[in-house]
């Protein structure tokens, strides 16, 4: 008997509301509060869009959410940290997850509400829904393609293979692609 197929909600499709997008806006300078509008498109086509405001003033830090969801308005704080970084200069920002508690740099759209990713049952990455025979074969064409790829660089017009007598690190590195994409065999491939 076929197996009953499941068809899960992709995180790769879900609306995403990203740290690092707000750190690029300058949203996460310290002692202001910004009011923007966070839009989607698809095709040049608005899908969706989202009024935030971002709060650094206040001894904890907010963002706040507001927005409709079939047709049903919705608002809520999703709060903010920053965190010294690990290498000992700057800081890291983070949401915390207003469901999970969870510290994450991106919050994704299911159903009604931005929250964690694994806040979210029967959810999953486009990658996750291949067979590992199909990721293999993706992996082995991704190779194959970057041979191509470095053959062009390597023979443009304007590319250095040797600075000073020496070889450069790009022309080392474009060697590199095209000899792990010498190495595939057709068994691998799943000629054979």
């Amino acid at each position: 008997m076929a197996k009953f197929p499941s068809y899960p909600t992709l995180f790769d499709e879900c609306k995403t509301i990203s740290i690092s997008d707000f750190k690029k806006w300058s949203y996460l300078k310290s002692n202001q509060v910004i009011n923007s509008v966070i839009t989607w498109s698809r095709n040049g086509n608005k899908t969706a869009s989202i009024s935030i405001s971002v709060n650094t003033f206040a001894e904890s830090f907010f963002v706040e959410l507001d927005y409709s969801c079939n047709g049903k308005p919705i608002k809520y704080r999703v709060p903010i940290i920053k965190v010294d970084s690990n290498l000992g200069k700057g800081v890291v920002w983070f949401f915390i997850c207003p469901y999970t508690g969870k510290r994450c740099r991106k919050l994704h759209l299911v159903g009604n509400y931005f929250y964690h990713r694994s806040a979210f049952r029967n959810c999953m990455y486009e990658n996750q829904t291949k067979s590992h025979s199909s990721r293999n074969h993706f992996s082995m064409a991704d190779k194959l393609f970057r041979v191509a790829d470095a053959n062009d660089k390597i023979h443009s017009k304007h590319f250095k293979k040797y600075y000073n007598g020496l070889p450069t690190k790009r022309y080392i590195k474009q060697m590199k692609r095209i000899k792990i994409g010498g190495n595939i065999s057709m068994e691998e491939l799943g000629f054979y």
